[in-house]
């Protein structure tokens, strides 16, 4: 180790230490917790009867439609995942009208994606959501299945097949258990080569028809990448695209001949497009732009179909295009937040659709858009979805002028104002979006409103602001939060004296923030896997997280970010909280160690603030379980409900 790394690793164990010691509280192993009474305990599930009003929250987890549903590239078969048995599971379905079948049957998979052949799929499992995969192959027929990468302390990212499907890049931690390389694997052989050498994040997806060259992402920030190509028998690396003022790339597809490819991007631009790309000539067009963000672009029908999505405030809306047309045509579905996949050798596009009143549903979309088939439904375990609501957009100014959104769910038949749950996304590179959401459902059904806030920072609503939350901006997020409740203070159907915050990943550091610097701004906060200590968060963080962190918040080994983050975290403005706190946790997170809920915890029960906890031994970052999701739900609930004055 170099002398200035001691260094640092000294300043930052003194920082640590002294964050705990000035808080009067111990840093506790992931392990070593004294509150048995924390650790949640599994036990029968008693299910509201149906009919029963309001809805039991049981009922909004046991509703269930399907999730990442994609058609294999002859348009024979649909995969999916399903959280049906109580874990996410892998499951298929063929066009031909067979029943679907469940493909896996172990501890949960994280990820999938299609053989080319369309008979096989590779997948990934974790343990216990601590986001180290194996890799598998299954055939779809689920009679004969092989590990491919076994476990390992690695973190993986899948790349993508070649052409003829004998081999697959993907991303690996695996030389140094920091920098994501990009390796090779060859099927038939089971060998893999570290095909390039990196620092930080770089990520292979698509290959290149008739070629061994694979487009390659470098993370640049949250929200924005650079692209190269990368020769994988040369291992040589080719810029593309590194724009001065950082861009994102997202869904790469090469045209048949290998010579045009399309993505979407917002580069020199605020809002997402669709373009083409000619290697040869390096001739950049664009093809399709829009008010609002191009999502998820993806050539169809042997090439000849290009298909897109257009992120409405948070409501998608389908186009597609003839390749040899300039015409684009929009597609009537269903409102709600669509995933998109389509088949090469047919003419079928796949569209999944989650709606705030109706879990995830699956619908076949012709090429030409005409003709529009649903091909699965959702189960709605006994609830009258037509009593559920759907959310209305809303705008408001913060305090210094930036204009902010979200989506607000209204209570029906209201007899007096609602009191109301502000609820912020993580990321914090995301956006509140209209879909399938059981606790929002359920609260709203108590007569408690919800306000889905996207702060700046968001996705969305363009480039810039996205970036306004980075680095020192980071407490006008936080500020953000109370703006909300004065927007909600005009509106007569909403009591904003009578507030809760909620929110996970980002949004639970958002909710730890805000709950000290503005005390007295919400009746009650519910933080799950959320940031105390920005120090120690940012440098322990999961690798993948660590290669996008340098540039949202700064990069953590500079003393100057170091000096900025032990200010500005919510570990020292925890004392100053008073309304009573709910936290929820995994042990086996990689992203946000358990140890930043367990320090807040600590502090507010020394000070005897009433804190519910729920440390979960078996979860990541997320609950993914069943009867863990029926624990969490169920004390959630109560805890807003105890906290929240209601007369409905």
């Amino acid at each position: 180790m170099l002398p200035g790394e001691i260094n640092l690793l000294k300043v930052l164990s003194k920082l640590i230490l002294l964050s705990c010691l000035s808080i009067a509280t111990a840093c506790y192993a992931a392990t070593d917790w004294p509150y048995p009474e924390d650790i949640p305990q599994a036990s029968s599930m008693e299910v509201g009867l149906a009919g029963q009003k309001p809805v039991d929250v049981s009922r909004f987890l046991l509703a269930r439609g399907v999730s990442r549903a994609s058609i294999n590239a002859q348009g024979t078969h649909v995969a999916f995942i399903s959280s049906v048995t109580g874990r996410r599971q892998l499951w298929v379905q063929s066009l031909d009208g067979e029943a679907p079948a469940q493909l896996t049957f172990g501890n949960g998979i994280s990820f999938y994606a299609w053989h080319p052949g369309g008979n096989q799929l590779l997948y990934g499992a974790d343990n216990d959501g601590n986001e180290r995969e194996a890799f598998y192959l299954i055939h779809l027929s689920g009679t004969s299945e092989q590990l491919i990468l076994p476990h390992s302390d690695a973190f993986r990212a899948f790349g993508g097949f070649s052409p003829d499907g004998l081999q697959f890049t993907y991303a690996s931690t695996e030389r140094n258990g920091r920098d994501f390389d990009i390796y090779l694997h060859d099927l038939n052989t089971g060998g893999n080569t570290l095909v390039w050498q990196a620092e930080f994040g770089y990520f292979p997806s698509a290959w290149q028809p008739d070629s061994n060259q694979v487009v390659v992402t470098e993370t640049r920030g949250e929200d924005a990448q650079d692209v190269y190509l990368l020769n994988l028998e040369a291992k040589s690396l080719t810029p593309w695209f590194k724009p001065e003022i950082a861009a994102a790339f997202s869904s790469f597809n090469w045209a048949p001949d290998g010579n045009t490819l399309y993505f979407t991007s917002n580069l020199d631009r605020e809002m997402s497009a669709v373009f083409s790309y000619q290697p040869k000539t390096a001739s950049l067009n664009v093809l399709a732009t829009s008010d609002y963000d191009l999502e998820s672009v993806a050539l169809c029908n042997n090439g000849s179909t290009l298909i897109w999505k257009e992120n409405r405030l948070g409501f998608d809306q389908l186009w597609v295009r003839a390749l040899d047309s300039e015409n684009a045509r929009a597609v009537e579905l269903p409102s709600g937040m669509y995933s998109l996949s389509c088949a090469q050798s047919s003419s079928e596009i796949l569209v999944q659709i989650s709606a705030p009143t109706r879990p995830a549903e699956l619908y076949l979309v012709s090429a030409d858009g005409k003709d529009v088939k649903q091909v699965s439904s959702a189960t709605m375990a006994g609830i009258d979805a037509s009593e559920l609501v759907t959310p209305e957009p809303v705008r408001f100014t913060a305090q210094d002028g930036v204009t902010l959104h979200g989506l607000l769910y209204v209570p029906r038949n209201l007899t007096s104002p609602a009191p109301v749950v502000v609820d912020v996304h993580g990321g914090p590179t995301a956006q509140a979006r209209a879909s399938w959401i059981p606790i929002t459902q359920y609260l709203v059904g108590k007569g408690i409103a919800v306000l889905d806030v996207n702060v700046r920072g968001s996705t969305g609503y363009g480039k810039t602001f996205a970036r306004l939350d980075n680095q020192e901006k980071r407490l006008d997020s936080v500020r953000d939060l109370v703006d909300a409740l004065a927007f909600l203070n005009k509106d007569p159907r909403i009591d904003a004296s009578n507030a809760a915050v909620m929110g996970g990943s980002y949004g639970g550091y958002m909710v730890n923030a805000v709950m000290g610097l503005y005390p007295g701004a919400f009746k009650a906060g519910a933080s799950f896997v959320g940031v105390s200590n920005w120090v120690r968060a940012l440098q322990t963080a999961s690798p993948r997280l660590k290669a996008s962190d340098r540039i949202e918040y700064g990069d953590i080994r500079e003393q100057k970010w170091q000096t900025f983050y032990a200010e500005n975290s919510p570990i020292n403005t925890v004392h100053k909280i008073r309304a009573p706190m709910l936290f929820q946790h995994g042990v086996n997170d990689p992203r946000d160690p358990v140890t930043e809920s367990d320090n807040m915890v600590k502090v507010l029960r020394d000070k005897g603030i009433d804190v519910t906890y729920l440390r979960f031994p078996d979860e990541g970052h997320s609950v993914s379980k069943l009867e863990n999701k029926v624990i969490f739900y169920r004390q959630l609930a109560a805890f807003l409900e105890r906290h929240l004055t209601t007369t409905q």
